[in-house]
């Protein structure tokens, strides 16, 4: 255990880890789908979890699918122009869906088990931060987006409402879920596209909308991929960002704080979006005509993991909000170096783009893993639990009890 007020590791203290053991969880859920019809299929698959399998370990699980389907992705269709077998598609829905199954029945697993702590709350969302830029490389693959502008998008875009969401839950301490939310119907959609991808074939979303629905005369030759960057961000600026606000202000106001100051918070974001923007978008820049989207994805997901569950960390450790991650500097590193010839200096080489693409990658990795690992072990310490496992004198008596209560019925 930690002396009181020194560092347990780089990030905790005795202070902050003190909430743990007062820690309840906190979320509100509107939407229609996961209370009228999800919840019940949700319900259904807890039971078929052993009671020695920890919540974590099933948040685990679940991203493991999309992990897998990422390298299948590397495999059958490198160049993201669509999946030459409709298997493929379906083996994309099949893991976001799994992903999502999981990440909604940890939860009820570590309630049933009773092994609700605040590790389950950092180890979810934190894996929920991980796959952003993941489960959404797999969409840009069904839909033969490739290492285009849209292709990047469609990639990186849940990266945005993922930290409004998280911003939100700092301040609210509560995760607010709305009428039509991502976590819920996002992947439910996005199944629903690599289904359709499967069975029509990738290049559907690229063929005009009236020859599948009519309105020629009104639709003309518009495809649901010229639409598609709008639609992604109107959904985020006017479905999501607003709820965001409104709850934060709401909840600043409450407390009776000043309510600018916390719009200086969006800072990290702005740095990891305008880096990225300068990055890719500089004509300089070989990442997407080079093909480097997957390994771009792979290398943001611990960067945003990285930002996102220091802000998890300090919602539940009631800190400050965490500016920066060290994560980000060598994102704004890529952005100048592939725009140096406006200051006068030559070209950087693809090869040298590469490298540094590859440095930043394997350096993101090591900092992310070793950060997680002293946090959740300093955690599990605090509260004396186990991070992937259950005891197994715990789940034995647990099974005891749930035979006796059978017996009984």
């Amino acid at each position: 255990m930690a002396e009181k007020g020194k560092p347990a590791t780089g990030s905790l203290s005795e202070d902050g880890l003190k909430h743990f053991k007062t820690y309840k969880y906190s979320s509100v859920d509107k939407s229609p789908v996961s209370y009228y019809v999800l919840r019940h299929y949700w319900n259904f698959c807890v039971e078929f979890l052993p009671l020695w399998l920890a919540p974590n370990m099933v948040t685990l699980i679940g991203f493991f699918f999309v992990i897998a389907n990422v390298g299948l992705q590397q495999l059958m269709d490198p160049d993201l122009t669509g999946p030459k077998y409709a298997w493929v598609s379906y083996s994309y829905a099949f893991g976001v869906w799994a992903y999502s199954t999981m990440d909604n029945i940890d939860g009820k697993q570590a309630r049933r088990t009773g092994t609700s702590s605040g590790l389950g709350e950092l180890f979810d969302h934190g894996i929920d931060s991980l796959n952003c830029t993941l489960a959404s490389l797999l969409e840009t693959s069904a839909m033969a987006l490739g290492p285009t502008p849209i292709g990047a998008l469609t990639a990186l875009i849940p990266t945005l409402p993922m930290f409004f969401s998280t911003w939100e839950t700092f301040h609210t301490h509560t995760l607010y879920l709305g009428y039509f939310n991502g976590p819920t119907e996002g992947l439910l959609l996005a199944s629903l596209l690599m289904i359709s991808s499967g069975y029509f074939g990738s290049h559907i979303w690229h063929k005009p909308m009236a020859e599948i629905v009519g309105f020629d005369e009104t639709l003309g030759s518009l495809s649901v991929k010229d639409v598609w960057a709008a639609v992604l961000l109107l959904a985020f600026t006017f479905g999501h960002v607003p709820p965001c606000v409104v709850n934060v202000v709401a909840a600043r106001r409450e407390k009776n704080l000043p309510i600018w100051p916390v719009f200086l918070e969006w800072t990290p974001m702005v740095v990891f979006t305008g880096s990225l923007v300068a990055w890719l978008g500089s004509p300089y820049s070989t990442l997407l005509s080079e093909n480097h989207l997957c390994l771009l994805c792979l290398t943001l997901s611990f960067v945003f993991g990285r930002m996102t569950t220091k802000m998890i960390l300090a919602h539940l450790t009631r800190q400050p909000f965490p500016y920066w991650t060290g994560l980000l500097a060598p994102l704004i590193g890529g952005a100048v170096m592939v725009n140096l010839p406006y200051f006068g200096f030559e070209p950087v080489s693809s090869e040298v783009q590469l490298y540094y693409l590859w440095a930043y990658f394997i350096v993101s990795m090591v900092v992310y893993f070793r950060w997680a690992y002293l946090v959740c072990n300093a955690i599990c310490n605090y509260l004396g639990i186990n991070c992937l496992t259950i005891p197994e004198e715990k789940w034995k008596v647990l099974k005891q009890q749930q035979e006796s209560e059978k017996k009984k019925a």
